[in-house]
Formats: C-alpha cells, structure tokens, sequence
C-alpha cells in the first residue's frame, strides 16, 4: 500500500513538473534567434538594393547590440504598416504617409527620422519629358499620368493635394494612371515616354541617373510640392523602451560610420538619421486636414 502511494505520488510530481516546464516555455525572448527582431522597408527604390542595405543595417545592428535582428522588404508601401499593425514586424522604415496612419490604427511610434542634403523634410515633384510641350500643370489634363503607389507621400498623396489646389481634379483629368510602384520606375517611365508625367520625391531622377546619364536633360521639373516630412523609423507600440534606445543609439553610430553611411546612402540615399517623434508629423496631418481629406480613407 505504502508502495502503491509512494509510486503515485511520484507520478504527480512529475505530471505537476512537467506542466510546470510546458507553462514556462511560452514564446521565446524578443531579440534572440528563436524570436529576432523584424525590421521591414517599403521598396521605394529598387528592390534588391533595399534588401542589400537592410540586411548589412540589421547584421551591424546584430553585432553591436548582441540582438538578432532581421531584415526584409514589404511587395508594396502598404505592407510594411500592416506587417506591423498585425505583429509580424517590429521596426518600421515607413514613409510619411504610412507612419501617420499606423500611429493612428496601432500605436506604431516614430524614434527617427531620415536626413538627405542636410534637411528633415524633402518635397515631392511632377515631372515631364523635357520635349513633351507641357509647360504647366494645366497642360497635364488628358495625359498619361504616372504614380508611384496609393501609399506615396510624395508619388502620390501630396502631389495630387497640389493638382486639387489648382483646380485639377486627379481622378478625372488624366486620360489614363499607372501606378509604377518605385519612384525609379516612375522616372523610367517617363524617360521612355511610357508616361507624360509622373510623380516621385525630389529628386529621384538621379536614382536612374547611372543607367540612363542623359536623364536631367531629358526629364524636367514641371511643378514642386511644399515640404514633406521625411520618412520615419519607426516601432511598435508594445516594443520594449531598453531594447529601443539601445537599437535607436546603435543606428545613430551606424549612421556616424563609413559603412553605416554606405548602406543608408544605397537604401534611400539618406545621409544621416536623427531622433525624432510623433509631433513631428503633425504638419503632415495639418496639410491633409486643411485639404479636407480624412487619411483611413486615403488608406482604402
């Protein structure tokens, strides 16, 4: 009997151990190879330049931090918001567009924001084959127009905000759209006259300017946007705050450096990043506002 009690009891113990163990194993640690650190870039240039640079961005990041951090880039602007709004990506390198209306659907926070030619901010631009007779935005009614994707601050949301001022309604003006889903592709097209005009950041031109060096002779400014600002870096809502700024003080050094500069300079010609927050999109959301434009619906 004593045997048979004995020999029950140890059973429990084991079940009550074992259960023990299966309770605490739980997903593993934020940061570790079983669960690294996801760090996502929407494919405004090209694409396998982006995946390059982020990759080399999220090995240093590894190496000074001790975090396992991952890179990968979204199939469009969009995707990078949603990867994050759905938990599947923790460190957003968002456009200004995609930035405002993920803080607004989940949280998603700024830490950083890019710098290029020494500014913050940057402008979108339309632009034209230099020997296309368009002379004024007015001349672009019955076009071929080319965007960069819905998603687009400056291929897309801000520039047709600047049509609609000038009492160019974007939806019915153009005799056909394109979205070109980069802005090099957006300068390609209308280099090639694919296009007649097309909205990008100023000034993407130069993103070409290797494969066709004649390009800022034959593809001109038409018109450019006011200021934008720049695209953010950005983390989910529930990131951990030591982990953050340990990631936020390491891609501050790594813009500091030769290599840092390289990678950043070949993902999108950014020069150096700065610490940032969410107050500094408000004048983005201010320009939508007074545009009469609600940014969920934007979004669809």
């Amino acid at each position: 009997m004593n045997a048979r009690r004995t020999i029950l009891f140890i059973g429990l113990v084991i079940l009550l151990a074992v259960g023990l163990v299966a309770c605490g194993a739980g997903e593993p640690e934020l940061g570790t190879a079983e669960n690294p650190i996801v760090m996502s870039f929407v494919p405004s240039g090209d694409t396998q330049d982006i995946i390059a640079s982020g990759d080399t961005l999220a090995t240093m990041l590894t190496e000074m931090t001790g975090l396992t951090v991952t890179a990968n880039v979204g199939t469009d602007f969009s995707s990078v918001r949603e990867a994050m709004c759905a938990g599947q990506a923790h460190i957003g390198w968002l456009n200004t567009f995609n930035y405002v209306l993920a803080n607004e659907q989940c949280g998603v926070d700024a830490a950083m924001a890019t710098s290029r030619f020494g500014a913050s901010t940057y402008a979108g631009q339309i632009i034209v084959r230099a020997d296309s007779g368009i002379e004024t935005l007015a001349d672009l009614n019955g076009k071929v127009m080319c965007w960069v994707d819905p998603a687009s601050t400056s291929g897309y949301i801000i520039p047709r905000i600047m049509l609609a001022a000038e009492g160019i309604d974007p939806d019915t003006a153009f005799s056909q759209t394109i979205e070109a889903g980069s802005h090099n592709n957006v300068v390609t097209q209308v280099y090639n006259g694919d296009c007649d005009a097309g909205a990008t950041f100023a000034d993407a031109r130069t993103g070409i300017e290797e494969e066709f060096p004649d390009v800022l002779e034959q593809v001109v400014v038409l018109a450019t946007t006011s200021d934008i600002p720049n695209d953010s870096v950005s983390f989910v809502q529930d990131f951990p705050e030591e982990m953050r700024a340990e990631i936020v003080a390491a891609l501050l050094e790594i813009s500091a450096s030769a290599e840092g500069q390289e990678a950043l300079n070949t993902l999108y010609n950014i020069e150096a990043l700065v610490e940032s927050n969410d107050a500094f999109y408000d004048t983005f959301r201010a320009d939508l506002s007074r545009a009469g434009l609600n940014i969920e619906e934007l979004a669809q």
